[in-house]
């Protein structure tokens, strides 16, 4: 074997074969990339991350966005352009870009736009466990739901034609145990190439006014119907022979461990789940004694299946959470609601032991702080010994949630009240928090601290526009966090770097603690596990800058307390 450093993938080539070993997230990257893919977009957030790196590490043009809805927004409008595109998020990721997904679904795509939502079954490492396949219903996007790397692939150039052919947006959606498992992979050598971007103006179809809206809903349900009859024969399902006294209608990884753990039964493996192939479902019914689902996460397929009329058996509740594996299909089937065997319990993380953000929930532990967290590593300060986080609910409520609390606690409660949040998250949906904190100051003021440590930690360390990098490390414009905390009209704004060996974090506090005004404390060091990244990267960004301009500036230092 050899490295596929060609191919710029973290992968391997099967000697003299063209076959890949490829996990499913760098499978759809390679897909993309065979597919002609003008712009990928997205926003970092396991398990979806590698998609995009894979795809920029393949020539691809990739760009990581501020949030999910600026990254759905941006292929949107490459869409409408006539341009094959892409944007992947996580599970949660989907819940920040639905705006534009659901009125998406109305105005279409002149070109064609797949939209990659990983789910996170068992909660690896998300926040909640809710299941996108709902997400293909309410707006009423096609979804396709592959098994493995290859599928992985093949479902990618599958979305780009059923796109591309009806003109709407779909739903490619994928769980972590696919996203991050390796099997083979054969790449189509028979791409058409893609079209060349080229507007066309289409403005019933794009704007969407009350009365074009109309119109366009009645569109989209004709389409979904013309899919569904083309799903009825289509080659993404499948169906594999055998008993016909044990049927299993499946979708998705749960395949894989459906066919270990009964291969002798009847199977009907759904490839396109959205709209459902009823009529195909149904003869597979009636062709089999005993019908059971298997499924992960909500029983999405059972209850559209039964409401067509279609009598099937579900798993049981208890079987709802977590990821699905051999064993669980298995206790599924033979209908075993015995408690499961407790796993034990893994190593817990934590925090590096070099880790600014050690002093900065130290510094609110001690002072017996109310504090609103956020997502990101930093939300490790919930454990102990810090056990220094009292809510965390999603992506930038750190400030909406800790303005809550201060106003309506009691003074000597709502004094105590903080808001933590990262750099990468503050720029990701932070900011609109911190105009409500202007706009609707609670009477006690507010303090907010944004750990900075130049990185998206928490997803793996990629760039933002904070960092002033892209996606591929390259220099780009930088948004400078003080400046635009400045210019929303926050007067005390303090820069500190967090070291072991000062007390300045603990003094700026104490200070913002006391005083009714809004302040706002950026903690900022570089993450200790890329210092040396950074370095490289800021000397490359050195060496190709041009010459400085010499202009006139005025400094602005931060106000500092005249107490310190």
């Amino acid at each position: 074997m050899k490295s596929a450093i060609q191919e710029g993938l973290v992968s391997t080539v099967i000697e003299n074969t063209k076959r890949m070993l490829l996990s499913g997230d760098e499978a759809i990257a390679l897909a993309a990339r065979d597919a002609g893919i003008a712009l990928g977009t997205g926003y970092p957030g396991t398990p979806s991350t590698e998609i995009l790196e894979a795809f920029s590490r393949s020539g691809g043009r990739a760009q990581w966005c501020p949030n999910e809805k600026v990254a759905l927004e941006v292929a949107i409008g490459a869409a409408f352009g006539g341009a094959r595109v892409f944007a992947t998020m996580k599970h949660v990721g989907l819940n920040v870009a639905s705006d534009p997904f659901f009125t998406g679904a109305y105005t279409g795509v002149s070109g064609a736009l797949v939209v990659v939502s990983a789910d996170d079954p068992g909660m690896a490492s998300s926040q909640n466990e809710q299941d996108d396949r709902r997400y293909a219903v309410a707006p009423g996007v096609p979804m396709l739901e592959p098994a493995d790397s290859q599928e992985a692939y093949d479902f990618m150039l599958s979305a780009i034609e059923i796109s591309e052919r009806w003109k709407l947006l779909v739903l490619l959606r994928v769980t972590t145990l696919v996203c991050h498992s390796y099997s083979v992979v054969q790449p189509d050598e028979k791409q058409l190439p893609a079209p060349p971007a080229s507007f066309e103006r289409e403005i019933k179809s794009r704007v969407m006014i009350p009365a074009h809206a109309r119109l366009a809903h009645r569109k989209l349900r004709q389409k979904l119907d013309q899919i569904q009859a083309w799903n009825e024969t289509s080659p993404l399902n499948q169906v594999v022979a055998g008993s016909k006294l044990l049927g299993i209608i499946t979708s998705g990884v749960s395949f894989m461990h459906t066919r270990e753990a009964a291969p002798e039964a009847s199977v009907l493996k759904l490839g396109l789940t959205y709209p459902l192939p009823r009529k195909q479902i149904a003869d597979f019914v009636k062709s089999v004694v005993r019908c059971v689902v298997i499924e992960e996460g909500d029983p999405y397929l059972v209850d559209a299946i039964r409401a067509s009329g279609i009598q099937v058996e579900a798993k049981p509740e208890m079987y709802r959470f977590g990821e699905l594996d051999v064993a669980r299909v298995r206790r599924i089937l033979n209908y075993d609601l015995t408690p499961e065997p407790v796993k034990l319990p893994g190593k817990p993380p934590q925090l590096c032991d070099a880790c600014q953000y050690r002093i900065v929930f130290n510094s609110l532990r001690e002072r017996d702080c109310i504090v609103a967290g956020d997502i990101g590593c930093y939300t490790l300060g919930v454990l102990q010994p810090f056990e220094a986080i009292d809510t965390c609910v999603c992506m930038g409520a750190s400030l909406g949630v800790g303005l809550g609390l201060r106003h309506v606690l009691p003074s000597d409660q709502a004094r105590r009240v903080v808001s933590v949040t990262g750099d990468g998250t503050f720029v990701h949906s932070g900011i609109s928090g911190l105009i409500e904190m202007v706009y609707n100051p609670p009477a006690s003021g507010h303090v907010l601290i944004v750990l900075d440590n130049s990185t998206t930690a928490m997803a793996g360390h990629q760039e933002h526009p904070g960092t002033g990098r892209k996606l591929n490390h390259q220099p780009t414009n930088k948004l400078v966090l003080e400046d635009l905390i400045h210019a929303v009209g926050i007067r005390r704004v303090f820069i500190v770097e967090p070291r072991a060996e000062s007390n300045e974090f603990d003094q700026i506090l104490s200070e913002c603690l006391a005083t009714n005004e809004l302040s706002v404390i950026i903690a900022r060091r570089p993450c200790i596990l890329i210092a040396k990244q950074l370095k490289q990267y800021e000397k490359a960004a050195c060496q190709a800058a041009p010459p400085p301009v010499a202009r006139a500036v005025t400094p602005r230092v931060a106000e500092i307390p005249t107490s310190l």
